[in-house]
């Protein structure tokens, strides 16, 4: 099978939102008159992204997944999208799949593949997603207030406690391993959790790197600092029947969980519980915003401690 055919058999596909998609050197399609267009670009590369192990279904999920998350993080309703698809060779019995739990994941949330490039190489998937989001309404990192509560969507720490099994630092039972399993590899956008956040939150961010780390992000970019409160992050109950220290670093380093880290003022903890309710996903107030830079968190025991705003680094 070769790149065209591979193409045509399984990422070309009707795309009645773009004025014209796929087959022509650009796609072109209309934004709505008062929106503002979102862009937004994430790689996974094997080896460093994801593991050879993970079903080709699921990574077809997964890319498209991390890259409505920062749609979701920005408030932006879903448009379109590309793929750079790089591939050791073109294997039908796993490009079928892949396609598959794209196409599933893009059907849900109304989103057209509308164009891309196809090459041989390494494993490696590129995606471009478009999206719109009001003037002026776009959620940033930027907007974090003193006073404000900190919130989480869904649980963290799963994906990281899945990856220690892999590693074969933990042993879990089979039915808990797959729990987690399924956390990493197929994360759920919370786009509609994102648009219910508009006008509400004042900052808000993806949790792709680490709780630490991405809350970091907000802190520098609003100048502010802020306190966890431990006890409150949100876990399963496989993360809950580790040791402490294990908890604590899937919770706050671990990373791949695609929830929303986002702040509001605390008048507001109402209106934050409805639009959790609206779209159907938990959200857990964790700390608050404080003038003064820096981050602490308390413990389970009530102990305060400095944490360091830093999170996963390709590079480091």
């Amino acid at each position: 099978m070769g790149e065209f055919e591979l193409i045509e058999r399984h990422f070309v596909r009707p795309t009645p939102r773009a004025a014209l998609g796929p087959g022509d050197d650009c796609a072109l399609f209309t934004v709505a008159a008062g929106q503002q267009l979102a862009v937004s670009s994430d790689m996974l590369v094997e080896g460093r992204h994801f593991l050879s192990t993970v079903p080709p279904a699921r990574l077809g999920h997964k890319a498209l997944a991390v890259n409505l998350s920062d749609l979701a993080a920005c408030g932006a309703e879903p448009l379109a999208f590309t793929l750079a698809l790089a591939l050791p060779r073109a294997d039908e019995a796993f490009v079928a799949p892949l396609a598959q739990g794209l196409f599933a994941l893009a059907d849900r949330h109304g989103i057209e593949l509308v164009g891309g490039d196809t090459t041989a190489g390494p494993l490696n998937l590129c995606i471009t997603v478009m999206g719109q989001v009001p003037a002026g309404q776009a959620l940033l990192r930027s907007g974090a207030r003193p006073g404000d509560q900190l919130w989480i969507s869904g649980r963290l720490g799963d994906a990281r406690l899945a990856l220690e099994v892999f590693r074969g630092q933990v042993a879990l039972a089979a039915p808990d391993f797959e729990a987690v399993r399924l956390a990493m590899e197929c994360p759920e956008p919370r786009v509609a959790l994102g648009l219910a956040l508009r006008g509400l939150a004042s900052s808000a961010i993806d949790v792709s790197d680490g709780l630490l780390g991405d809350l970091g992000h907000i802190l520098r970019r609003s100048r502010v600092g802020a306190r966890l409160h431990l006890p409150a992050l949100p876990c399963s109950a496989v993360l809950a029947a580790q040791p402490r220290p294990l908890q604590h670093e899937c919770l706050l380093r671990g990373g791949d969980d695609y929830e929303l880290l986002f702040t509001a003022p605390a008048s507001r903890a109402a209106a934050v519980r409805e639009a959790g309710a609206r779209a159907a996903v938990a959200v857990t107030p964790i700390g608050v915003v404080t003038a003064e830079p820096g981050l602490c968190a308390v413990d389970e025991d009530g102990r305060e401690q400095v944490l360091p705003a830093r999170g996963f680094d390709h590079f480091a």
